[in-house]
């Protein structure tokens, strides 16, 4: 087929037209910078401790029903455990005095029967608090996270696949009614398990709209715009949404009106179907060439220029442009590390919300550095040494001494740094690598498949309590084994946009491809959620 490229040259590179889709497509992905990280504030686990009742126990023994145990070299109530109230009572009664006429060492012990009194001093309600979800309970903490993630990994494979059949804009716009629609159902959840299955329903939406976006805007611009679309605007677009979410918790201390801040800009971005046109290269793809060249000489007309009599040539469309689906499995994705280090970010200060702009912020230099890495550097080598730095970051935090709390961050973000610049170019590597009638399925599925890291990394996090630094080792391993395998990556650098899968597979060897673009998308999620 005649190359997509060539015959829509005469439009310019940064006309009219190609300005809208690029800004607007980047406002599309706002949301989703705002839900995919809300888990730091909504899933944060504020200070707690035992609920006394009042009844039949002297004002001595309510303030001393709660022993006293050490946590980071600081005495603090205890947050699972209470004096027995029974014993309590009796003593109370007989005018025994705490400390004075009892040794409270030697009285009894028992579980928070009557629930828990949270700290307000952050926040005043989180999910942890609404639902309990502490002491017997922790555990379902992190699976929250998890459960959105599982969402987002089957959203990523079926959002791919019915875009590839019935097109981009359709699959754009619903996964952003879904990704909205569930955001504020979940308010009305009575339940933990019915919150969670919503969450599931929220994030079968969120990364499938980004993914959506990706593949439309490096589709319908082309040139040095595709090139900045692909590299820094549609990251960026996403890290502003990022950066907007510390600022709306810091005013809303409330889980609930937090999501209504998070879901209601998704709702505001629905009246972009009118403006926003169908993927011309998509509808090639399925020979509706009469529609492509509609929305083509349109936008000749909104960048002033004349379009040619004739824009395709029909004679030279392939039938090759169908597929066998098996042929997908040869190829693949990168991201558990990027991930891993961001929903650690309420970790790295005592102010939450300092620690979450500040993650969001470093990405900014990342997808800028990234943006000129794709314009001049090849692939494989701008993966290594964004990983590269990654890794000896990791590695490094464990070596600080703990007076110097601020270099311990500033490492932490340099981690951050690469496992982000990582991810923005294996998105941008894996668009350059799938043709047309490929190229969403691909994303979606290599996405899908990465996003198991994605649901790990949760749990990554947990390993700070065997050991203070456990994580940042296990994260440090993972980036180095990821640049073992960008050795075996091909290399896309200068090449054209592939249109058939005769032209990917002449590019590279597919089935390598798959198997190490799993390894490095796994890498980089993980990473990216241990941030937070």
């Amino acid at each position: 087929m005649q190359h997509y490229d060539s015959s829509v040259a005469f439009l310019g590179t940064w006309g009219r037209f190609q300005l809208i889709i690029f800004f607007l497509l980047c406002f599309t992905i706002l949301p989703n910078g705002m839900g995919s990280f809300s888990f730091v504030f909504l899933t944060d686990t504020p200070r707690h401790r035992c609920r006394i009742p009042e009844a039949n126990l002297s004002q001595e023994w309510q303030q001393a029903a709660v022993p006293l145990e050490v946590v980071d070299g600081e005495l603090q109530p205890s947050r699972c455990s209470r004096y027995r109230l029974d014993v309590l009572r009796n003593l109370s009664a007989g005018g025994l005095l705490p400390g004075r006429d009892v040794n409270l060492s030697s009285l009894q012990q028992e579980d928070c029967v009557d629930g828990w009194v949270y700290s307000t001093e952050i926040y005043q309600s989180t999910v942890v608090s609404q639902y309990d979800l502490v002491c017997g309970h922790r555990w379902k903490q992190p699976l929250t996270t998890t459960i959105f993630f599982l969402g987002v990994l089957g959203g990523s494979f079926i959002s791919g696949v019915i875009s590839d059949k019935f097109g981009r804009k359709p699959v754009l716009f619903t996964t952003i009614i879904i990704q909205a629609v569930f955001t504020l159902v979940q308010i009305a959840a009575p339940t933990w398990e019915v919150f969670c299955f919503l969450l599931f329903c929220n994030g079968l939406g969120n990364i499938s709209n980004y993914v959506s976006c990706y593949v439309m805007g490096t589709e319908i611009l082309t040139g040095n715009a595709r090139v900045v679309y692909s590299s820094t605007g549609v990251c960026l677009g996403f890290t502003l949404g990022y950066m907007m979410l510390p600022l709306f918790a810091y005013f809303i201390r409330t889980w609930e009106m937090l999501l209504v801040a998070i879901g209601v800009p998704g709702l505001i971005c629905i009246p972009l179907w009118w403006v926003l046109p169908e993927s011309p290269m998509w509808l090639l793809s399925q020979g509706r060439v009469m529609e492509a060249e509609a929305i083509v000489r349109k936008a000749a007309k909104m960048n002033r220029v004349v379009a040619p009599e004739k824009i395709f040539d029909d004679s030279k469309l392939q039938a090759s442009l169908t597929f066998a689906a098996t042929k997908i499995l040869k190829a693949g994705h990168m991201s558990i590390c990027y991930y891993g280090l961001s929903l650690n970010t309420s970790q790295l200060h005592s102010d939450p919300y300092i620690s979450c702009f500040l993650s969001a912020v470093v990405e900014v230099p990342a997808y800028l550095s990234c943006s000129l890495a794709i314009r001049y550097l090849p692939r494989r080598m701008a993966v290594l040494a964004v990983f590269l730095i990654m890794g000896v970051a990791l590695f490094s935090i464990q070596l600080v001494p703990q007076s110097i709390l601020g270099l311990a961050v500033a490492l932490e973000m340099l981690g951050k740094f690469g496992a982000t610049a990582g991810t923005s170019l294996l998105f941008a590597f894996t668009a350059e690598l799938y043709p047309t009638s490929l190229r969403n399925t691909a994303s979606g599925l290599c996405l899908m498949v990465s996003r198991t890291g994605s649901c790990i990394a949760p749990f990554i996090i947990q390993l700070n309590i065997f050991f203070k630094y456990l994580s940042y080792i296990t994260l440090g391993i993972l980036a180095m084994l990821s640049i073992l395998a960008t050795l075996f990556l091909p290399e896309s650098f200068g090449h054209p946009l592939p249109e058939t899968l005769q032209h990917m597979q002449k590019r590279q060897r597919c089935d390598i491809v798959f198997f190490i673009f799993i390894l490095h998308q796994l890498l980089s999620d993980t990473v990216q959620i241990n941030t937070y």
